[in-house]
């Protein structure tokens, strides 16, 4: 990734409005700034989550708070907790994600 043209900037994600996305159980609240091609998001999911696609997207992705189950179209299922991330690329592998207790997340994508 190449970052260019952006200038230094602040966010205070506490005044980014969120956008709730259903899954096949749960919610993810969504709170996302676009710079250029770059998306950047703070993302909280409910308890009980259950992503309702397979996800296909490149991500950076931080667990922030809470548990995050990730589960892999190939069967390989990763738990991460508060201060692991993981990196994935556009198209490599379909993923899904879900958690029991609730997550935040930053997510670069």
């Amino acid at each position: 990734m190449q970052i260019t043209d952006l200038p230094f900037g602040v966010t205070n994600w506490a005044e980014v409005a969120g956008e709730e996305h259903p899954g096949i159980t749960g919610v993810a609240t969504w709170r996302t700034r676009q710079f250029g091609p770059v998306r950047v998001r703070m993302v909280d999911y409910s308890p009980d989550y259950l992503a309702d696609h397979w996800c296909q997207k490149g991500h950076f992705l931080l667990v922030t708070a809470g548990e995050l189950i990730t589960e892999l179209a190939d069967g390989r299922i990763f738990t991460l907790t508060a201060g692991m991330s993981y990196q994935v690329a556009d198209g490599a592998e379909a993923h899904r994600s879900n958690t029991v207790g609730g997550a935040a997340l930053f997510i670069v994508d």
